[in-house]
């Protein structure tokens, strides 16, 4: 019988539609309850066994789902995505009525005129919160108004220069403003929630970072669940906070639960497809082609090679990522945090990052989806893992010889008077 691949088949509506639920809550850096508490934990409450605990912190908005709570001895693997999105933020409200804002970690060209929801604090209550839509982001009014250097495209747009425009008109616009009760540190995000893109087994919209690796982790969850869950292996599955600002959320996840095995789960580049960037000579990484799988840095070898191999007995698409220092992701966590785990980073090869128009492939994130599920359901068979991941890192010292395979023939074979 062949195996079924959910990889290479469309993914089902209700799929996506979980998907894209959990990349539109809003949930800028601080503010990340929106997904972890108002979509993930309904999500969660829905399938997870009532033996199952949930921690919860006081200096963030990070969750663990733990499938054996308070089982400390227990080998323990866990899975982090993280909740925060990069976001723009109110820095000044001028006396003409001018909004002006910071581009985070945007370009700043990426931004001009796309609609965004504003979120600000109720003036006389504090810690209520209510939502502005219909503002767009603005730097330049129109390109008649611009020097020629911006119109020639031979200088780019300051990111001084943006800011809100709410469409204020007549007298007193600043105190138009300043009725609405706004303020400096107002967050703002991007207003484009996935669809399906133009080519298939596509998708598009804002904030793949990270809603992308929330949903991969809830559903691996849910999966492993439905497998009749692990026995052996204690499943930590995070969602962290404040990972765009330099991963402060994961550290306290690590820190707190002190995992085994932890393997972060987040975006990645299409590099193929990139522009201008062929000079970098950049390892091919390509949408659609699977997901990714860090090596280098402070990854471990030994979990690599279990995730590798399941991959190959699952016949899963994966490609490797080259990582120098640092992973760039939550996989750090443990690092940063002092704690003994072996970790990696598996990702998923998107367009655009960082843009109104991140675009991605459902064959990349169910591949991700299925390779964490199996792996996790493999170690669950494995006998004395943490004496194992101890006893056997990988050694240079004993390998085998390798010698010329001799000429090859125009198929790749080698030619019958090969050495």
């Amino acid at each position: 019988m062949s195996i079924v691949k959910p990889w290479t088949s469309p993914m089902p509506e209700e799929q996506f539609g979980l998907m894209r639920d959990i990349i539109s809550a809003p949930s800028p850096v601080g503010f990340e309850s929106a997904m972890t508490l108002g979509v993930l934990k309904p999500y969660f409450d829905g399938f997870m066994p009532d033996s199952w605990g949930m921690h919860k912190y006081v200096g963030n908005a990070s969750v663990v789902w733990d499938s054996h709570p308070g089982e400390d001895k227990r080998f323990s693997i866990m899975l982090v995505g993280h909740a925060d999105k990069i976001r723009l933020q109110i820095r000044k409200i001028s006396s003409d009525g001018k909004i002006w804002i910071n581009s985070d970690s945007f370009l700043p060209n990426t931004l001009v005129g796309h609609e965004v929801t504003v979120f600000s604090e109720e003036p006389d209550e504090p810690g209520q919160y209510r939502s502005l839509k219909g503002g767009t982001i603005e730097a330049l009014g129109a390109i008649h108004f611009v020097n020629s250097d911006l119109s020639s495209g031979r200088k780019g747009i300051r990111p001084n220069s943006l800011y809100l425009d709410l469409q204020m008109h007549g007298r007193h616009r600043s105190e138009q403003v300043k009725r609405l009760g706004l303020r400096p540190g107002d967050p703002i995000l991007l207003d484009r929630p996935i669809k399906q893109g133009f080519s298939p087994d596509t998708f598009t919209g804002a904030y793949l970072d990270n809603g992308l690796g929330c949903f991969i982790t809830a559903e691996v969850a849910r999966l492993v669940v439905e497998a009749g869950g692990t026995h052996n292996v204690r499943c930590l599955y995070a969602i962290a906070s404040h990972e765009e600002i330099g991963r402060f959320g994961s550290r306290v996840l690590a820190g707190e639960l002190k995992p085994d095995v932890l393997i972060a789960v987040d975006v990645n580049h299409d590099y193929v497809a990139a522009p201008g960037i062929s000079n970098r000579k950049m390892q091919p990484l390509e949408m659609g082609k699977g997901f990714t799988l860090s090596t280098g840095s402070i990854v471990s070898e030994q979990l690599n090679v279990r995730i590798r191999q399941t991959a190959k007995k699952f016949d899963i698409p994966f490609q490797i990522d080259v990582t120098g220092r640092d992973t760039g992701t939550d996989g750090m966590a443990s690092v940063f945090a002092g704690v003994d785990s072996a970790a990696t980073s598996i990702g998923l090869p998107i367009r655009n990052m960082h843009t109104i128009s991140e675009s991605g492939h459902t064959g990349d994130v169910l591949a991700a989806v299925h390779v964490l599920k199996e792996t996790i359901l493999g170690m669950d068979t494995e006998d004395e893992l943490r004496s194992v991941f101890r006893e056997s890192h990988p050694r240079l010292d004993q390998t085998t010889s390798m010698t010329h395979q001799g000429p090859a023939t125009s198929t790749g074979h080698k030619t019958s008077d090969s050495i």
